[in-house]
């Protein structure tokens, strides 16, 4: 395997190298392919790294987390439900249409209503959309909320051109139209996504590259053979064990950052046949299972111990993290008790769903062994990421092992995921409580209370029901050649094409 690996990694840097590049143009190694280029639709990190090109937002964040203005330049609170939008002017799609703000109240809409929109957990709050003039939008919540202003800093704040997608209707993320510093010119499943400078951007004085090339490798050992090679300038999730091999190399620059997200484990409790499991129906085999892994462990041998082990969904670094909530120690002997006092037949046969990267293969592996010592047997199904995504929205899956890139406000880490309306609570796990204390703490403004409504939500949904594992938080870790300058890390991990430059 490791044979056939380094020869994969031999032919793709001389295929890639075989044909170079024009100049400025930058060449990036994604960690997987994305899903579809829809922001209303889309779910994947990757799809994040390819909009940041394409598809401007409301508002972005800095380095520092700080909310920052994009297409729209200012806001204001009227009350805790009525917030007013300053829309910027002289802004275009790629299509050549003005982007103004009855397109801010069309993509808002279409977010919201749009059947099997991602982002309608994330802004259910809104109950409607106003155009007051062509530069201002007046947006009405059902009630406060918290977190509204965070989620326009991502996919839910991206404006989309109504013209093109009213046009292409369900066809829309295969030739996206947005309003960003790059128009889309084609996409090559499992290849690569090529984007060009759009010559119109209303910020075009910090763009400097022509046009950028996203290739999907989900191996690290060839994206950074790649990079090494010449024949990728930038990769992004570099591997852990990498790290050395980057540093000592005085063509290369590393950039490491703490991530907002976590990996973790999606157990399907409820969608569908496949939740008919003992895993899927007892919380004392969901528990015994967490007390059969050790995440330290896993840590120290796939990822060279630089991840941070974890049971909740937001990191250390942030102010909502609950402290009080720590990771469960392995406990062989008690996992082996509750599986007994669930009078389940042992070994327990739990099929773990993981995305078909090395990494992640390694990691369901020793996990497999884990598992073992406890009384549990685990079949690792490795499947290309994006039709692991959809094989989860379906309920075709019993364990998924997979990760959320994070967002600033914790809102954006749970409510989707845990709630029994969230879009991507993928194993349909429901508890009244629960949502409950996530509605609550969306409309609590004080911190401290938040956390504590946040804290009670955790004793029930990690520590009782077990519906979802939380394992570690990753950090950023990108690298990319000396050529390349005015790259800044953002604890989000997306890699920002502005002030970006190649020199020759």
């Amino acid at each position: 395997m490791f044979r056939k690996t380094l020869l994969a990694a031999a032919a793709l840097v001389a295929a890639l190298a075989a044909s170079p590049a024009p100049a400025q143009t930058l060449r990036i190694g994604l960690a997987e392919d994305p899903d579809i280029l829809d922001p209303t639709l889309a779910r994947t990190f990757v799809g994040r790294i390819v909009f940041a090109s394409l598809c401007d937002k409301l508002f972005d964040i800095d380095k520092d987390l700080r909310i920052v203005p994009q297409l729209a330049t200012g806001f204001t609170w009227d009350d805790p439900k009525t917030l007013t939008l300053t829309i910027r002017q002289g802004v275009k799609f790629h299509d050549g249409e003005t982007m103004d703000a009855e397109a801010v109240r069309y993509s808002l809409t279409r977010h919201l209503t749009m059947q099997g929109s991602f982002r309608r957990g994330e802004i259910n709050s809104m109950e409607s959309v106003e155009v007051v003039n062509p530069t201002t939008v007046r947006i009405r919540l059902k009630e406060p909320f918290a977190p509204f202003l965070a989620q326009l800093t991502d996919r839910a704040g991206m404006i989309v051109s109504p013209k093109a997608a009213e046009a292409a209707g369900p066809q829309f993320g295969t030739r996206p139209v947005c309003a960003g510093p790059f128009r889309f010119v084609e996409r090559v499943a499992q290849d690569r996504i090529v984007v060009e400078r759009f010559p119109d951007y209303w910020d075009a004085g910090r763009i400097h590259l022509q046009r950028i090339v996203y290739q999907p490798i989900p191996d690290s050992t060839v994206r950074l053979a790649n990079l090494q090679a010449g024949s990728l300038e930038l990769i992004e999730r570099v591997s852990p064990n990498d790290v050395p091999a980057v540093q000592r190399n005085a063509r290369l620059r590393l950039s490491m950052s703490d991530e907002l997200g976590y990996q973790g484990i999606t157990i399907n409790v409820g969608n569908g046949p496949r939740a008919q499991t003992p895993l899927g129906q007892n919380a004392k085999v969901r528990q015994a299972f967490d007390l059969a892994i050790d995440r330290a462990t896993i840590i120290q041998v796939v990822y060279n111990g630089m991840f941070t082990p974890t049971a909740q969904a937001v990191p250390p670094s942030s102010p909502f993290h609950v402290r009080s909530l720590t990771p469960p120690t392995r406990d062989v002997a008690r996992a082996r008790a509750l599986l007994r006092e669930a009078g389940v037949q042992t070994p327990v046969r739990i099929v773990l769903t993981v995305p078909n990267a090395p990494d992640a293969r390694q990691v369901g592996e020793v996990i497999q062994a884990m598992a073992a010592e406890a009384g549990f047997e685990i079949s690792i199904n490795a499947m290309e990421f994006a039709s692991s995504l959809q094989a989860a929205a379906r309920g075709d899956f019993e364990a998924y092992y997979i990760g959320w890139s994070g967002r600033t406000d914790p809102d954006g880490n749970l409510w989707s995921f845990i709630h029994s309306r969230g879009p991507q609570n993928d194993g349909r796990y429901s508890n009244a409580e629960v949502d409950r204390l996530l509605d609550a703490a969306r409309v609590e403004s004080d911190p401290e209370k938040r956390i504590a409504l946040y804290e009670q939500m955790y004793r029930i949904a990690v520590v009782e029901d077990r519906s979802r594992l939380y394992l570690w938080h990753r950090k950023n870790i990108v690298a990319h050649t000396a050529r390349l300058s005015g790259f800044v890390a953002v604890p989000d991990g997306l890699i920002r094409v502005r002030d970006l430059r190649l020199a020759n």
